[in-house]
């Protein structure tokens, strides 16, 4: 059985295809706002056929595209990001009609978008372009460089939660490498991506470097299957498998940024105010629908209660509503309501409590902010991604058990700890991809760090210089400067060649010791 069915069921519940009319071009969806359940907008369902061409297109423009020095690519990319940057408020607009999120959130992910944008332009060329490396004593003969070359066409299947941000951490990186790009974006932000192209064509027009194809699951079933080569998946970790599964039919590679159930650890010198306002933001943000969002914290006993007190107050501040002014959004995708509430009702039935929100906190579109403790750490609402905004906070006798506790999930995406004192030394002890100290999420706003998780978080990074490697190939050159001491790749060597051969290895690493260390770090 082929995998095209399980990745193309992958279907919005509210979202169906409309057939074309007689004469029409085809099959369209609507985009709806989550807030009103207004049409937002019509588009295009494109077809396998539709996809292949587009990646045939693609492939044109990244010969061109990828023949042009690092700085006419910048030049380029720059001119984008004043676009992005001078209609911001155009598409903050638009985000907030196929989110619902509040107006200054759509804000706030452009503008981290933007500056990714502008790293990844400026600094491609210091990471990607040729280096010399050292050929050893073995092979001091020859001279030796690095390179790291464009893929070609790169696909990106986006996400809806952060529809800017998230597809632009592998768009902006791919294009910065020398790639082109086909954008499969979310069913629920399709104008997103559409708007994302069309202010990339005001910068490059006359080359289809960035393109955009819409629809539902087949489509981006079929960008899987469209000759691309490389795929980056933002979703869930059911869907990455269906992605990966249908990619492995043409060997092409992946990155999968899947799904999280990040823990914050709060030490007991922890500043406790701003360790509750950060868990307060980072699991209801965004109604919570943030795969490095909070959704479970560990708290020392010596100062849990002051906490969780804290916490309890500050959330009780907070409401959903349809309400311009609203903190919180409505939850995007209806069917995450069912998620959310079954969390709850599982936590609650096994024993924990709501201290703020609970069981009526889930209405038809908003969840309002949910606190729960006393949870068994093999709950739903501890070991599953909720996507909505709740947290779970449970009490521990020392950090070493809350480091456990954090470590004990299948997923590894972020994390975060508050301590005045131990900080880094907690956060190198977490698996994870990423740890913030005394804030969170912080390491999604540096451009220079990677992002990225373990586990059934997924694998491969963007952002950073292994963001912008992740788009191309290793190409390693070597050149004789002068004829070898020895012979080694000819036949007509002399007969002593493997005796010198020999001697010259146990000279160079018969003794097996440690490399002399000046200063405390070894000599490379």
């Amino acid at each position: 059985m082929t995998q095209t069915a399980p990745l193309a069921a992958v279907q919005p519940e509210n979202l169906t295809a409309t057939p074309p009319a007689d004469g029409a071009p085809g099959p369209t969806f609507d985009s709806m706002n989550p807030r009103t359940g207004d049409v937002v907008d019509t588009h295009p369902v494109h077809s396998a056929e539709d996809v292949e061409a587009a990646v045939g297109r693609a492939r044109e423009a990244a010969r061109w595209w990828g023949g042009l020095t690092f700085d006419e690519r910048a030049e380029r990319l720059l001119a984008w990001k004043g676009v992005l940057t001078r209609h911001l408020a155009q598409l903050a607009d638009l985000m907030h009609r196929e989110t619902g999120k509040p107006h200054a959130d759509a804000t706030m992910e452009i503008a981290l978008a933007i500056d990714h944008l502008h790293w990844a332009a400026t600094k491609a060329e210091k990471h990607l372009k040729r280096r010399s490396v050292s050929p050893g004593m073995l092979m001091v003969n020859q001279q030796a460089w690095v390179e790291y070359k464009p893929l070609g066409v790169v696909g990106v299947i986006g996400p809806w939660n952060y529809p800017v941000f998230t597809p632009m951490g592998s768009i902006a990186y791919a294009l910065a490498a020398g790639n082109a790009v086909v954008f499969k974006p979310s069913e629920y932000t399709p104008g997103v991506g559409e708007w994302l192209a069309m202010t990339f064509r005001q910068a490059v027009p006359d080359h289809p470097v960035l393109q955009v194809v819409t629809g539902l699951g087949e489509t981006g079933a079929a960008l899987c299957r469209a000759d691309v080569d490389k795929v980056a998946f933002t979703g869930s970790t059911a869907t990455g498998k269906r992605v990966m599964a249908a990619c492995a039919e043409t060997l092409t590679p992946v990155v999968i940024e899947a799904g999280g159930k990040d823990a914050v650890i709060v030490a007991e010198d922890a500043d406790v105010d701003a360790a509750a306002d950060a868990v307060l933001w980072g699991a209801c943000s965004n109604a919570g629908q943030t795969c490095t969002g909070v959704e479970r914290v560990y708290v020392h006993e010596r100062v849990h209660d002051e906490f969780v007190d804290v916490l309890v107050r500050k959330a009780r501040e907070i409401t959903a509503h349809e309400g311009a002014d609203s903190h919180i959004g409505p939850i995007t995708m209806p069917k995450q309501l069912d998620v959310i509430r079954g969390h709850i009702a599982d936590a609650l039935d096994r024993g924990g409590r709501a201290l703020v929100g609970g069981a009526d906190a889930v209405g038809d579109r908003f969840v309002q902010p949910t606190v729960l403790v006393d949870v068994p750490e093999d709950s739903d609402a501890v070991c599953e991604e909720t996507f909505g905004p709740t947290v779970t906070v449970a009490k521990v006798r020392s950090v070493e058990e809350a480091v456990d506790r954090t470590n004990a999930g299948k997923y590894g995406l972020g994390s975060t700890v508050f301590s005045r004192s131990r900080g880094l030394e907690i956060a190198e002890q977490i698996r994870s991809g990423m740890t913030s100290i005394n804030a969170v999420i912080a390491f999604a706003a540096v451009p220079a760090l990677p992002f990225g998780g373990v586990g059934d978080s997924g694998f491969g990074r963007i952002h950073g210089p292994d963001g912008l490697r992740e788009f191309t190939y290793a190409k390693a050159i070597t050149r004789q400067r002068f004829k070898p001491a020895l012979p080694l790749t000819s036949f007509d060597r002399p007969d002593d060649t493997d005796t010198k051969l020999a001697q010259i290895m146990t000279m160079l690493h018969g003794r097996g010791t440690l490399l002399p260390r000046v200063a405390g770090r070894r000599k490379d």
